[in-house]
């Protein structure tokens, strides 16, 4: 496998991983009770958009079709989320429970890519750079579950 393939590949998987935080970040913003928390989400939200849209960059630099459509097992988790919602109704803190389960999934993401180390500069660039935006995610909402007594 070449170094540019490679580099599609893992740049991708973040990419449709990112793109369920995204949206889940946006579907809890309307969901949540709490203004502010909801101000929080979108901005988050915007901020991962951000973040695809670099490495959608990355993607096409590396010659690949980058990825413009979230995961798979992303649509399972929403739909569970759903269900979820359904049964609790807009309980704040278990949306926030459920994005803190949905931050650790994806800097474990992270976590794996940053470990390639054959990946080329300009893909593990823009794996660091969005790795900014994952990690002060994380940290926010575990910090935010936690003072929610969660």
């Amino acid at each position: 496998m070449t170094t540019s393939t490679k580099d599609v590949g893992v740049l991708n998987t973040l990419i449709a991983t990112l793109l369920d935080s995204v949206e889940g970040y946006q579907k809890s913003a309307g969901d949540i009770a709490n203004q502010t928390l909801a101000d929080k989400f979108n901005a988050r939200a915007r901020e991962r958009q951000s973040a695809v849209t670099k490495l959608q960059s990355a993607v096409a630099a590396a010659g690949g079709n980058p990825e413009d459509d979230g995961t798979l097992l992303g649509g399972a988790h929403r739909a569970f989320q759903s269900l979820r919602e359904a049964v609790t109704g807009r309980d704040d803190k278990a949306i926030v429970a459920e994005i803190e389960r949905g931050e650790d999934y994806l800097k474990a993401k992270f976590e794996t890519a940053l470990a390639e180390v054959d990946l080329s500069p300009t893909a593990r660039t823009a794996v660091d750079d969005a790795w900014q935006s994952v990690r002060a995610g994380h940290d926010e909402m575990s910090a935010l579950k936690h003072s929610m007594g969660g």
